[in-house]
């Protein structure tokens, strides 16, 4: 590996590339085309090349690797204050490696082929349900329009089909014929959405990783198969405080003058796993959960005091922090409580 530092500005036809030594003195700028990209980095010396975690980095970052170069990722946000004046892909190419010179600069894991193939099906899941929650709204709005009022969620589907097929429904024909083409809409939505789920659980249920995970009260399938594909390796956090702040589990800053003024959530961190170990925590904090919640714990004392949705952020908090202690120990789930009193 030689002192060379090179930045690509990633695209889709037209790569910009900035090469420069570790002190920061410019040894060339280059145009290249896709073709002609691989071409000179499997013909250049190793050297340490740096893009940003956009589109396609992590398939680049996985081939550059094979060329023998050493591969790291910026965030995009890292990057935008060094840029120069005009906005142009040489300006953003030599902000990256300026970006990347900073010795307190963090990088982002590249993922693996697995890792993107369970991230896409995760997110087609996803786009899957907020497209049937989209037809569900419609359909209530609807009904709405002609004073039939249906509270949210799927589950009040069967209602609604009660509503459009009643033999004295006050709906004009045409209204139930789209309303009833809406319906069709969803159930193929759900038919989709399960065909998805099933392999959630097959995945969940052949990894080792994720049966870890799921020991652990509050976590399932869904969010065993998040921390694989969304998360880095957990060797790359210090400790499990680090891995939630990564979530965004933290509150908010705005500080000044030595006073801290602590606020909601970031919204900065990976929201895919945050947001489901949230909807983990709310979990055991319903009426069925609480049962299982000992008296005098913190929990139990927070529960006393706190708003349940406080509670449950401060749950996902320690969650986290659980999840980077078993998966750096390789350890299923301990309950806290059951290990104080063994």
């Amino acid at each position: 590996m030689n002192d060379l530092m090179i930045g690509v500005d990633l695209a889709k036809n037209v790569f910009q590339l900035h090469g420069a030594s570790m002190t920061g003195q410019v040894r060339f700028r280059k145009k290249l085309s896709r073709q002609n990209l691989s071409v000179f980095m499997a013909e250049h010396p190793p050297a340490l090349v740096v893009m940003e975690a956009c589109g396609s980095a992590h398939y680049w970052a996985r081939e550059l690797v094979k060329f023998g170069h050493e591969v790291r990722l910026i965030a995009p946000q890292y990057v935008k204050p060094f840029v120069k004046r005009q906005k142009n892909d040489a300006a953003d190419a030599e902000a990256i490696v300026i970006a990347a010179q900073r010795p307190e600069m963090r990088f982002v894991e590249p993922k693996s082929e697995e890792q993107q193939a369970r991230a896409v099906l995760f997110r087609n899941r996803e786009r899957l349900v907020h497209q049937r929650t989209e037809l569900v709204n419609a359909l209530r709005s609807c009904l709405y329009e002609y004073g039939h009022t249906v509270p949210q969620g799927i589950a009040q589907v069967k209602r609604i089909e009660e509503i459009i097929d009643a033999p004295n429904s006050d709906l004009p024909e045409l209204v139930r014929e789209e309303c009833r083409d809406l319906l069709k809409q969803i159930v193929e939505k759900t038919v989709r959405i399960e065909a998805r789920t099933k392999k959630v659980i097959a995945l969940a249920a052949e990894a080792d990783t994720a049966q870890r995970l799921q020991t652990m009260p509050g976590v399932g399938p869904l969010t065993a198969l998040a921390v694989e594909a969304f998360a880095p390796d957990m060797a790359s956090f210090k400790r499990g405080r680090d891995f939630a702040a990564w979530l965004g589990l933290v509150p908010r800053q705005h500080s000044s003058g030595g006073k801290e003024r602590l606020g909601r959530i970031s919204k900065a961190g990976q929201t895919d796993i945050r947001r489901l170990l949230i909807i983990g925590a709310m979990s055991r904090l319903n009426w069925l959960g609480r049962r299982s919640i000992p008296d005098g714990s913190w929990l139990g004392r927070m529960l006393a005091t706190k708003p349940r949705m406080l509670v449950a952020i401060a749950l996902a908090n320690k969650m986290a922090r659980a999840i980077w202690a078993m998966l750096t120990k390789k350890e299923d789930y301990r309950d806290p409580a059951q290990a104080v009193a063994a």
